[in-house]
């Protein structure tokens, strides 16, 4: 049985000695088991405390506050010399290393993906046309792949984009059209935006359609925006990424979100319209569907559609990679096959 004198005694004497030892401590390892030894729940500041029982409610609580006094100093200490320890093993593993700036450098391992270099180049030239590039989401909601893009719930042209759908309810983009509305939400007009990204489709897979890959939607807002407007960015871009002129057709073609709508067509320049498995035989490869924007999807941007008009594109950058490296199957993107990606 101790008495106060005799436990206030004991936490003194206790901070003398762990203060002493911990002068002499060289490793962590020691460092951790001298704590544990101290302030663990097992430890001597613990067993000390068990002979609280013996002692009066004002003893009890005068001594409690000793020991949580005692607690903080020396959990103050313990983290210095752990601080102190950690440097010293830093500067001395720093010691030991030796580096040669004259030593030739290992040859590069890494590339870069295909996809992403057309995507970085593509986001340059359109960036020099004064566009800035935004971001979405890949798992979407209804209202923005399909609501506000002026597909109602009973429209056909849903059935147009096999969709991945989630237990909750939502989706897997299917094209990075879904962007276009979250940023009339954002941005006030004028401005012109690209947004790159990868959609999915749950589709059969070939060597033209892929069930993963990449897009960039593309779209201007401003006021009398005309398909002349429309015809000549989509000219001056191929013009200047393909680095010579191309042979392009536009056609019409419908989409909901825009009014008229177009498909735009290039000549496949891997058989040079003569006709592959690329372009199925007829010469032609879909690459860019475009128009102008409609007044509807507009009104869910909350833009006003007798003020503002403007144009939207959207293009496959899978496919353009295609047609610059003379790819003639889609699938080898996403393959991680080393030696098809080595050429890049």
């Amino acid at each position: 049985m101790q008495n106060y004198s005799s436990i206030k005694e004991s936490l003194q004497l206790l901070e003398k000695q762990v203060n002493e030892q911990l002068k002499e401590v060289q490793t962590l390892e020691i460092l951790k088991e001298l704590y544990q030894n101290t302030l663990g729940k097992k430890g001597k500041i613990t067993e000390i405390l068990k002979h609280l029982k013996d002692l009066s409610p004002e003893e009890k609580k005068e001594i409690g506050m000793l020991a949580n006094e005692l607690k903080d100093i020396l959990s103050q200490s313990f983290k210095e010399k752990q601080k102190e320890l950690e440097q010293k093993q830093i500067q001395e593993k720093l010691s030991k290393e030796f580096f040669d700036i004259l030593r030739p450098l290992r040859k590069r391992v890494g590339r870069i993906h295909p996809l992403s270099q057309i995507q970085y180049e593509v986001e340059d030239i359109f960036i020099n046309m004064g566009f800035q590039i935004m971001d979405g989401p890949e798992v979407e909601l209804d209202e923005y792949n399909f609501g506000k893009l002026n597909f109602t719930d009973d429209h056909p042209a849903r059935d147009m984009q096999d969709t991945f759908w989630t237990e909750e309810g939502f989706l897997l983009r299917t094209h990075t059209s879904s962007v276009q509305v979250r940023a009339m939400e954002i941005l006030k007009p004028p401005f012109k935006i690209i947004v790159p990204g990868r959609v999915f489709r749950y589709e059969e897979t070939d060597a033209s359609h892929e069930n993963t890959f990449y897009q960039l939607e593309g779209m201007m807002v401003d006021k009398n925006v005309s398909t002349a407007h429309l015809i000549y960015i989509m000219k001056t871009f191929l013009s200047t990424f393909f680095e010579k002129d191309v042979t392009v057709r536009l056609r019409p073609g419908y989409f909901p979100f825009v009014e008229p709508g177009f498909e735009l067509d290039i000549q496949c320049l891997i058989c040079a319209g003569k006709g592959c498995q690329v372009c199925k035989y007829s010469g032609w490869v879909e690459l860019l569907p475009c128009g102008l924007i409609h007044p509807n999807v507009l009104k869910a941007g909350n833009i006003d559609p007798e003020k503002w008009t403007g144009f939207a594109f959207g293009m496959g950058l899978s496919r353009l990679v295609m047609m610059r490296h003379s790819i003639e199957d889609i699938r080898h993107f996403l393959s991680g096959n080393i030696r098809f990606l080595e050429q890049f």
